[in-house]
């Protein structure tokens, strides 16, 4: 399982209510056992696990995904960008030529040298990004 970068949960509950959903009437939309998962998410108690439950809530509520993550003053890291994106840490792995090991290395700042520009170009093409916005957000220490 994913861990999860932190969602904002002020823009969660903001658009819930926009969409005139209850908790339990999204829980409902998104495939989630009771509206208490979705008030986790909305205390900041938890988080969506995975990449295609945070975009399951974001089309539910007709709000880009990353309309409710968190960002740091560092910015974003890699695994924000991936969440963003929509993509699985196999299918980032499979569209940069490496691990999923790795990219989970990267993810958690054990970078030993700094990128290829091909593994780059390959990384930003799949997350939608920049290489500088990669290369940035797998340089964050």
């Amino acid at each position: 399982m994913d861990r999860a970068p932190a969602i904002n949960p002020d823009a969660l509950r903001r658009a819930r209510q926009r969409a005139g959903l209850t908790q339990l009437q999204l829980a409902l939309r998104i495939g989630v056992v009771g509206g208490e998962r979705i008030s986790s998410w909305e205390r900041g108690l938890s988080r969506p696990r995975t990449p295609a439950m945070l975009h399951a809530l974001a089309r539910a509520l007709d709000v880009p995904a990353t309309s409710l993550l968190a960002v740091t003053d560092e910015g974003p890291d890699l695994r924000w960008l991936r969440f963003a994106a929509g993509l699985s840490a196999a299918e980032l792995a499979h569209a940069a030529g490496v691990s999923v090991t790795t990219i989970h290395r990267w993810e958690n700042g054990q970078l030993e040298r700094p990128l290829p520009s091909d593994v780059l170009a390959d990384l930003a093409t799949a997350l939608k990004t920049s290489t500088a916005q990669v290369d940035a957000a797998v340089n964050q220490r």
